[in-house]
């Protein structure tokens, strides 16, 4: 495994966010941190649930289009940034037969386990995990021959506009010219539509937006009781994006780090956006930092795509 991250970068990251995080106005803590063990498992349990529609309609377009975008690509190389579990890329693998594979993700008992299990089924393809924070080591993407670097599941979402700007021109500087992108991307429906998919009748999201809570109680000896806070999640339809929030139920001061955090009631943290997408604000983002839109594929519904650009 290729390990771009130091033995405390994740704690130190952690406290960073924190400290900048819950003393700002309003409070806020990057989606990042809601995931652990549990917050894996739960976001597994999400994709599934009846409403929550982007991981299905991604996976109808890879099956319907892979070969198209394999095809057009060309490329040798397969680079998966956020991979996780890597479970949707098994289509890409089938179809594209890279001569190399490598998953980029910062949790490295993930990234291990997805690496072993992918290299048992494919046994004469070259397969390295890179351990590394996507939204700072890019630069330091592996491969040669001709890349595609796939970003799938909506996740350039959680960035706001002048972190995808960021994000994208950094990609581009890291690529050859040739070298293709592949990104999935949520696009915007019906407001209704889009808040169910991140507050579920069953409570999961919600569980998985108190996890962060969890996570910094179990990581930096923190003091916040979760089931204080409700789940929040709406639609901000200037900025096109959902946003999921923690909202105290009472007031409240939780201890972390050297800080005394304090919440009136109703006062809510932000955990997370999600930015949904129009074909034509997305590709101007695109050619802004680089990158020609080659391939645009959507499913039936129009709820989800999948865009396939080349480096300039």
């Amino acid at each position: 495994m290729i390990n771009h991250l130091s033995r405390d970068y994740l704690r130190q990251t952690l406290e960073h966010d924190v400290r900048t995080g819950l003393v700002s106005d309003p409070k806020w803590l990057p989606p990042k941190w809601f995931y652990d063990s549990r917050g894996s498992e739960l976001f597994s349990q999400i994709t599934r649930l009846e409403e929550y529609y982007p991981t299905r309609r991604e996976l109808a377009i890879l099956r319907e289009r892979v070969a198209d975008i394999a095809r057009e690509s060309g490329a040798d190389t397969l680079i998966e940034l956020g991979s996780g579990t890597s479970e949707k890329t098994v289509l890409l693998l089938d179809t594209l037969r890279p001569k190399a594979y490598y998953p980029v993700d910062v949790d490295a008992v993930t990234l291990g386990d997805a690496v072993s299990r992918l290299s048992a089924k494919y046994p004469d393809m070259e397969i390295e995990g890179v351990c590394a924070d996507f939204e700072r080591h890019l630069g330091l993407l592996p491969g040669e021959g001709r890349r595609m670097v796939a970003f799938l599941g909506g996740t350039i979402g959680n960035l706001d506009p002048a972190a995808r700007e960021l994000f994208l021109k950094d990609l581009r500087s890291s690529l050859r010219p040739g070298d293709t992108f592949l990104l999935g991307s949520d696009l915007v429906k019906d407001v209704g539509r889009l808040v169910a998919a991140y507050d579920d009748a069953q409570g999961v999201t919600a569980a998985f937006n108190r996890n962060v809570l969890h996570v910094i109680n179990e990581r930096l000896g923190a003091d916040f009781d979760p089931d204080s806070f409700a789940h929040v999640a709406l639609y901000d339809e200037d900025e096109d994006w959902i946003e999921m929030r923690l909202r105290a139920l009472r007031p409240m001061r939780a201890h972390v780090l050297d800080l005394d955090v304090d919440f009136a009631e109703g006062e809510e943290i932000r955990t997370e956006i999600s930015a949904k997408f129009r074909r034509e604000g997305l590709t101007a983002e695109l050619d802004k930092a680089g990158f020609d839109v080659v391939r645009w594929d959507t499913d039936p519904a129009g709820d989800f795509a999948l865009s396939l650009s080349v480096r300039r």
